[in-house]
């Protein structure tokens, strides 16, 4: 490696550092965590358990950025002294070369953490997908999109829950709703909410005809309390029917199942996947309130681009990405523009790049998401 490359990579890495504060906004949660330290350090701070347990997890989240600027900040000190001493010793320059590589390495990952810094990142995410107009094809390519974020959960090591699921007629499914549980697991699947698009020959037309199917996503956090959002009685009306689940221990027998319809805002969700109705009434109140805090989030973002003055896509109906079969292979980001002609592998769960894409699309554009 050649000197001017060596300065070219010191340089490129000091400026990623200081971005990377930056993004993290260590100055701020520094001041931050000195204000909690106090509070867990005060007489009478386990007196609330629950608001106890909060504090104590934000603390070690804010504490979890910090030490990720300042071990990064320390790896490039360290670079720093073995750059000036490799220039007179030929063994420690194939030491130091073997270091910025790593380190690159290391500063990319920083900078894709630095990405899930949002306020509900670090949650499990709850997962929704409809089928739109088009019967069997659509409800497969529902399907197809399902076992695509089977596949990358168990890429990423994260755990999928079953909340809700109503089985196609034929083929495919009408609806399911899966919690993701794993660490950023809302902050990396965010940005799937939205509509996707299928291009494909379907196997369902004799003629074998081109077809485009729908499918919307809809993705929410999974709430650690209900401090964020509370939901009234008055504005919730509980229905309760028959699981048409595939059976099981009083599953079918009974009125296990539970529909909620929030009358304010004629959000519906519904659990039956659960053996008793309490259970299923439990988890139907943690879907609508994550459901709700999702409304939220997405007011803020027609609020804020009302203020810039700019025309943005952030519907929940909105075109996000387009999956073709037929008559080439692409898939396709339309607000990242990101792209790749490999389907097979996208299908496979390989989507964490176009997860990153997005992420940064969002943060260079300013979208607010908590």
């Amino acid at each position: 490696m050649e000197r001017y490359e060596i300065n070219k990579y010191m340089q490129t890495f000091k400026q990623k550092l200081n971005d990377l504060k930056e993004a993290l906004q260590i100055t701020i949660k520094e001041k931050k965590l000195a204000d909690l330290d106090n509070k867990i350090n005060s007489d009478n701070f386990w007196q609330n358990q629950k608001e106890a347990q909060n504090i104590i997890a934000e603390a070690n989240s804010l504490k979890e950025d910090i030490n990720l600027y300042y071990d990064m900040a320390k790896k490039y000190d360290n670079l720093l002294e073995l750059d000036e001493f490799s220039q007179t010793d030929s063994e420690l320059l194939t030491l130091f070369e073997e270091d910025i590589l790593s380190f690159a390495k290391d500063i990319k990952e920083a900078e894709e953490r630095a990405l899930l810094s949002g306020k509900y990142d670090h949650l499990n995410a709850i997962v929704e997908l409809h089928p739109g107009a088009g019967g069997t094809e659509s409800m497969d390519w529902a399907s197809m999109l399902y076992r695509m974020y089977q596949r990358f959960c168990q890429k990423q090591g994260f755990k999928i829950t079953v909340l809700d699921y109503l089985a196609g007629d034929e083929a495919g499914i009408k609806s399911v709703t899966f919690l993701v549980k794993g660490k950023f697991a809302y902050g990396l699947l965010k940005g799937e909410r939205g509509v996707h698009r299928l291009v494909r020959i379907s196997p369902f037309d004799a003629g074998a005809r081109r077809h485009t199917s729908f499918c919307s996503c809809d993705v929410a956090p999974e709430l650690e309390g209900n401090d964020d959002i509370v939901i009234k009685d008055d504005d919730v009306r509980i229905d309760v029917y028959h699981s048409q689940g595939a059976g099981g221990q009083s599953v079918n027998t009974t009125d296990s199942a539970v529909r909620l319809t929030h009358l304010k805002t004629g959000i519906v969700v519904t659990c039956q996947n659960e053996r008793s109705q309490i259970k299923n009434k439990e988890v139907a109140f943690k879907i609508l309130r994550a459901k709700l805090l999702e409304r939220q989030i997405e007011e803020k973002k027609e609020e804020l681009a009302k203020l810039k003055g700019t025309q943005q896509s952030i519907n929940f109906g909105s075109q996000i990405r387009s999956y073709v079969f037929c008559p080439y292979t692409l898939v396709k980001d339309h607000r990242t523009n990101y792209e790749t002609n490999n389907v097979s592998s996208v299908m496979d769960g390989n989507i964490i790049d176009f997860m990153f894409s997005y992420l940064k699309y969002e943060r260079e554009n300013d979208e607010i998401t908590d």
